[in-house]
């Protein structure tokens, strides 16, 4: 009798692990890839004068006659529009770069934040964790909004450093990509400290000992030891960062100037005020391919390595 139940266990287990597989990806393709379709969709599709302001494709309402027509006025005309108006090639790279600078400054910021927190005293640990995520409790706009009291010309810090004499006019920040950097490396910190704090409290703390009894300088033992097996919560924390920074929209609306151009302000521009949903939709699809590419290559290519070091 227990040998039939073990077998009938057996049998069982290939649906449970196919189920439990099967959640993740249901989870992708319901909140991803079919949103992901849909934009798509419209890239292919021609403006019109309507509501929605496209000519509407693989739609089986009017019947197959009509699905016919409507696959054969399909066309790439919007992604081609893209590479011929420099707007949006310039959107990109001037995205990339302020996320990227901006990634850059948050790692210098916040790799010291998360090292003290790993090596304070494991009774303070909880306390410092929940003031990291202690932002989250209040509104994302709101946040940014307190920035521009604080960055404005008669804002605090102006009025501040005045005060203390180090100033003699007020700095000239709101509306400027200065003011950008600061609203991204305030807003994203919390993604990269909680990931490299995770890295840092595993770390072995035997192992610089060991270098210490070895004569290593502990500044050269951070770099040797500390910082390599970091790495893991190094590039999480920068791509939590990175990916959302590029495609922002409300830091670079409300604390930019004229002169900022980022890709997510461009989309809404082509979106609300011209109302271009197939130009809009094919800036969206190619900023998309933009940053998933990048982290498959990379992905592999770490497993790779792994594989390689196993």
């Amino acid at each position: 009798m227990e040998q039939v139940q073990t077998a009938a266990a057996k049998k069982r287990r290939p649906l449970g692990s196919w189920a439990l597989i099967a959640v993740p990806y249901f989870w992708l393709l319901i909140f991803f890839l079919a949103p992901f379709f849909i934009v798509f969709k419209i890239s292919l599709s021609q403006v019109a004068i309507a509501i929605p302001p496209y000519v509407p494709a693989f739609d089986l309402a009017g019947g197959w006659a009509e699905l016919r027509e409507n696959l054969s006025a399909l066309s790439f005309e919007n992604y081609v529009w893209l590479t011929e108006d420099d707007l949006y090639w310039k959107s990109y790279l001037s995205s990339v770069r302020i996320a990227g600078i901006s990634t850059f400054l948050t790692l210098l910021v916040g790799y010291p934040i998360a090292y003290g927190m790993a090596r304070s005293p494991k009774a303070w640990r909880p306390t410092l964790l929940m003031l990291v995520i202690l932002p989250f409790w209040t509104s994302f706009l709101i946040r940014v909004y307190a920035w521009i009291g604080i960055l404005k010309n008669e804002g605090l810090l102006n009025q501040l450093l005045l005060s203390l004499g180090l100033i003699s006019d007020p700095l000239v920040i709101l509306n400027t990509n200065t003011a950008v950097y600061i609203g991204i490396v305030y807003s994203y910190l919390p993604f990269l400290v909680l990931p490299l704090y995770a890295s840092l409290e595993r770390l072995d703390i035997s192992l610089l000992e060991a270098a210490e009894d070895l004569g290593c300088p502990p500044w050269q033992a951070f770099w040797k030891i500390t910082l390599p097996l970091s790495l893991p919560g190094v590039i999480a924390g920068c791509f939590l960062v990175f990916i959302p920074a590029v495609g922002e929209f409300v830091i670079p609306d409300l604390l930019g100037g004229s002169n900022t151009l980022m890709i997510g302000k461009t989309l809404w521009v082509e979106f609300f005020a011209n109302r271009d949903w197939p130009v809009s939709s094919a800036v969206a699809v190619i900023l998309l391919l933009l940053l998933v590419i990048p982290i498959v290559l990379f992905q592999n290519q770490q497993q790779k390595m792994a594989e390689r070091d196993a």
